[in-house]
């Protein structure tokens, strides 16, 4: 492992700052519900989108602004999605206005997001009103305000650094995230907001924004619904004072390494913080004929509903990762396939060659009621490996999404 984790998110890499205040889009005044991060200076920049049909206005208009590869801000509601809103690209026009227009830069360089209720108006107004106090609490002590402010049903808020060194110098990688609900494998379901200090070409890291998120968010499912609003965007300042990278080779390995780093860790924690969760799972598959087969079993494995009842029971139910594997549509046999379950209580073979084989079910309920449980499938066929992250599936799940708009 190239990198090694530091505290700070955001504000890690050289050149950022953050804030997050409440300006009133929220009528909880204890929450805070709009954020900002800003670079000293133009960054190159990329972002991934959702693949719903449905896309947020922030969406299309991120997707202008940043088409020329360069952004300087980001800004950011929550507490209101604009999504479907007669007004929505006004509105998300406007916000890049007023937050260009506080840091002397161009609106179009602007990285807009919004995350909450759909089909709600979004009130421009306490954005306006908002702007001068979020904007006078740029620091870089501020990344834990503003990752706190893009939460919507999120019970912690999300955040990861790492460093690397790049050509000699020392380059670090961080980001926000928010997500707990409406998560599941199509890019991005969530929003996560990255910063580097790295001097990469906008080419270069929208390929690495690309990469990565098929190997992180991309394996993350909570509940099966892909979300309207959400995406993956990340700003290089340059002033880590590497050689630019422009094309692959080490220092792009380099990069693309810390980069996912920070993705995984955010797609970990929002796995965890699923909606109603209670445990972290994560399907590990190894032996698959193509990694495209093993992203396949993972995700199918994971999706699983059955699967992640058992998972919330501490059930060891191995016939429901077969099942799903089964239904995957990978290029799998089925009678070479090993399942075990493991956790901080130890591992515990259930399954081999296809089949059921004689474990004890006190020691599998031992291991199965830790909060962190890996799903482990061996499928014998071929050198493909892939990992997905998901969450149990609890009674405090309906609840929270039976009465989410009130």
């Amino acid at each position: 492992m190239a990198y090694t984790y530091i505290k700070g998110s955001v504000t890690a890499a050289k050149g950022f700052t953050a804030s997050g205040i409440h300006c009133g889009i929220r009528k909880n005044k204890t929450k805070r519900d709009i954020a900002l991060i800003f670079c000293e200076k133009k960054c190159t920049a990329a972002a991934v989108y959702t693949t719903n049909l449905v896309k947020s206005s922030p969406i299309y208009v991120t997707k202008n602004n940043i088409a020329d590869g360069y952004a300087q801000a980001v800004i950011c509601n929550s507490g209101n999605a604009n999504t479907c809103n007669a007004d929505g690209m006004e509105k998300a026009e406007m916000m890049c206005r007023l937050t260009a227009e506080k840091l002397g830069i161009s609106e179009k360089d602007v990285i807009v997001g919004s995350t909450g209720v759909i089909g709600q108006i979004l009130p421009i107004e306490p954005i306006a009103e908002g702007m001068e106090q979020l904007v006078s609490e740029l620091s870089v002590d501020g990344a834990p305000n503003a990752a706190e402010a893009i939460m919507t049903t999120d019970t912690v808020a999300k955040e990861v650094a790492v460093e690397t060194v790049i050509g000699g110098k020392t380059v670090k990688v961080g980001g926000i995230s928010k997500g707990s609900g409406m998560i599941h494998p199509n890019m991005a379901t969530m929003l996560c907001f990255v910063t580097t200090d790295a001097a990469i070409s906008a080419e270069m890291i929208q390929k690495a924004v690309k990469t990565a998120a098929d190997k992180t968010f991309n394996m993350i499912s909570i509940d099966g619904d892909t979300s309207t609003n959400d995406m993956l965007s990340v700003m290089a300042s340059g002033l880590a004072g590497n050689d630019e990278i422009v094309s692959e080779g080490e220092d792009y390995d380099a990069f693309l390494e810390a980069f996912t780093a920070v993705c995984r860790g955010l797609a970990r924690m929002m796995a965890k913080d699923g909606e109603g969760a209670t445990k972290l799972l994560t399907c590990k598959v190894s032996g698959a004929k193509t990694e495209n087969d093993a992203k396949g079993v993972a995700k199918s494995v994971i999706c699983s509903s059955l699967l992640k009842a058992a998972m919330f029971g501490a059930d060891a139910n191995w016939g429901r990762v077969l099942c799903a594997i089964g239904y995957s549509g990978c290029d799998v046999d089925v009678n070479k396939v090993d399942v075990s379950f493991a956790s901080k209580a130890g591992k515990i073979d259930v399954c081999k060659n296809g089949a059921g084989i004689e474990f004890s079910e006190e020691i599998a309920k031992t291991i199965l009621v830790e909060d962190e449980i890996d799903i482990i499938v061996e499928l014998n066929d071929g050198e493909g490996t892939a990992e997905a992250y998901g969450c149990d599936l609890t009674y405090e799940y309906v609840k929270i999404n039976g009465d989410y708009r009130t």
